[in-house]
């Protein structure tokens, strides 16, 4: 993973460019976390472009931007089939690292090449003889992408909206699966992902869940080739455990040593237990590593600075400190298990999914709002220390095979389906897959969803909620809707989290509110989105309790003391 900025000209800004050579010097600085090892920077025919290099695949071989005389482009990427697509090009690779397919795919395909490139990424690719240009980002929106619009006229783009606020009178998030093209035809934006199973309902694949395991073991074998040194994020919950226990299969098998495994949490962490558990049972080199609230919270302001959003900030703070902790262990890129609560129904709150259409269309608004919620968390947070996630739940093929399920298989089953093993249970087609094995100790496969701000020890959430009590005021949030009508908070931590983020990206900026609106809708509860809010009437007094202990009849904690045991 890397950060770039891109500075681009249109017919109504010719020239512009060249006079922004001194500024765009020093914003590609402002994101130097995202790549620490290497600084590069390209100015010719109707661009300017910077890079900062994290520096994952062939160290010593991927400076960018990348030139091969008929294009030169940046990107913040890993492309996983690479090799293959410059085979079947039949072109002589500018570079040996991952990026070197980029350019050449582009040059053959346009803006329908992204659709070849299999990975994770957000590029910038300039044609050096036309001044044309292509900027788009990946199917899921894993790596960030900004653009901004100067007044000049140019075209800015970057991996973070820092580098545009002060500069661009508007900014905006760059869609997943789409691409911003400038030829002879001028500006258009060009969506190139277009999945069947987002347009409405699907009756497509049956419930074997071999097939899922199967696309699993491919999607995290591709992840596992680094040149650097690597790990897993390992929470204890199903999906991390699922990742780590193929990942350590897939290593042992080609070179019989043992994966690495990290792992946070408070002293009374329950995630922390359940993944020193799995970590036994794979016999990984396991990393654990322990926080105080005082230092979570003294950490704040810095990660809500580098997730760009008021969303997400309860499991930023401490996915940012296990980045921390990551880097300094000597590790620059890590696996996690992003993806599979929103693919398979996993959140506490699908229990009350009122039929499998309801199901099925929570789950696309889901997936395709990732790039807002959990991954932008889980990339801008580790990448605030220079740490790159990798994501085999997102992995292009997987999702458009899961979701092409039909719903009623991936919804929680009753005792009618394999033998009532999983009546009950949430995402029961992706525990099924793996029953047998011996992938993981039953415990693990058959725990119950925890969100990470929870997993990390409950302590955590409750202090947040505390200190919100003591920094806004009831006389605050009852003015709340006319001081905020954008969004508008539904609780004082809420409140909090935008007046932070207000102080940093809009008051004094060029672009003013608009980076408000690159923000997610913050109305849920249990993480739920706001259109599913309508499937228990108790949830509109309970907005903004996104903790899976708001879904307390669910939550087999919260349940345990909220109701008698049965018998």
């Amino acid at each position: 993973m890397c950060g770039f900025l891109a500075i681009l000209e249109t017919a109504e800004s010719k020239g512009a460019s060249a006079a922004l050579s001194v500024r765009g010097s020093e914003l590609i600085d402002v994101l130097a976390h995202r790549g620490p090892d290497q600084r590069g920077i390209w100015r010719g025919k109707g661009a300017w472009l910077g890079h900062r290099r994290l520096a994952i695949m062939a160290p010593e071989d991927g400076l960018q931007p990348i030139d091969d005389g008929r294009g030169v482009w940046v990107s913040n990427s890993e492309i996983y089939n690479a090799d293959e697509l410059i085979q079947e090009l039949g072109v002589t690779p500018a570079c040996a690292a991952d990026s070197k397919a980029i350019g050449p795919v582009l040059q053959r395909y346009g803006a329908e090449g992204f659709g070849k490139l299999d990975g994770q990424y957000a590029i910038v690719h300039v044609d050096s003889r036309s001044g044309h240009w292509l900027a788009g980002r990946d199917h899921m929106g894993i790596c960030p992408m900004y653009v901004g619009w100067h007044e000049n006229g140019t075209v800015w783009f970057a991996s973070e909206m820092k580098a545009l606020v002060e500069d661009c009178a508007r900014v905006e998030l760059v869609e997943p699966g789409t691409a911003w093209v400038y030829d002879d035809r001028g500006l258009r934006l060009v969506r190139w992902y277009k999945p069947s199973w987002a347009e409405g309902s699907v009756s497509g694949e049956g419930d074997n869940p071999r097939l899922v395991q199967a696309r699993l073991v491919v999607a995290v074998a591709k992840r596992i080739r680094s040149d650097a040194p690597w790990g897993v994020l390992l929470s204890g919950g199903l999906d991390s455990s699922l990742v780590a226990s193929i990942a350590s299969r897939l290593h042992r098998q080609r070179t019989g040593q043992p994966i690495h495994t990290f792992s946070i949490g408070l002293d009374d962490s329950p995630d922390l237990v359940k993944a020193r558990e799995v970590a036994r049972h794979i016999g990984s080199i396991h990393h654990e590593f322990r926080f105080t609230v005082e230092e979570a919270m003294a950490a704040l302001p810095k990660v809500l600075e580098h997730l760009e959003s008021d969303q997400q900030i309860r499991t930023g703070v401490p996915t940012y400190l296990l980045g921390q902790r990551v880097r300094d262990a000597g590790f620059k890129m890590v696996l996690s298990g992003e993806g599979a609560d929103e693919i398979f129904g996993g959140y506490l709150y699908f229990h009350k999914a009122p039929s499998p259409e309801a199901f099925h269309e929570e789950t696309v608004r889901k997936v395709m709002r990732l790039h807002q919620y959990d991954v932008m968390r889980a990339n801008k947070a580790p990448m605030a220390s220079g740490v790159e996630l990798r994501f085999p739940m997102l992995d292009r093929d997987f999702i458009d095979f899961c979701m092409s399920i039909a719903p009623e298989h991936r919804m929680i089953p009753g005792r009618d389906k394999w033998g009532g093993v999983w009546a009950g249970v949430e995402k029961a087609i992706l525990r099924e897959a793996f029953r047998e094995g011996d992938w993981l100790p039953d415990a693990i496969l058959y725990r119950q969803k925890e969100q990470f701000s929870d997993g990390v020890g409950y302590g955590w959430v409750d202090a947040l909620r505390d200190r919100a009590e003591v920094l806004v005021s009831d006389e605050m949030m009852s003015r709340a809707a006319q001081r905020h009508p954008v969004l508008t908070p539904a609780n004082k931590e809420m409140y909090w989290m935008r007046e932070l983020f207000l102080d940093r990206f809009v008051h004094g900026k060029a672009s003013g509110e608009s980076a408000l609106h690159t923000v997610g809708d913050g109305r849920s509860v249990a993480c739920c989105t706001p259109e599913a809010l309508v499937w228990d009437p108790r949830w509109a007094t309970m907005v903004g309790d996104i903790s899976g202990r708001g879904v307390e009849d669910v939550h087999e904690q919260k349940a345990s003391t909220a109701r008698p045991a049965a018998g």
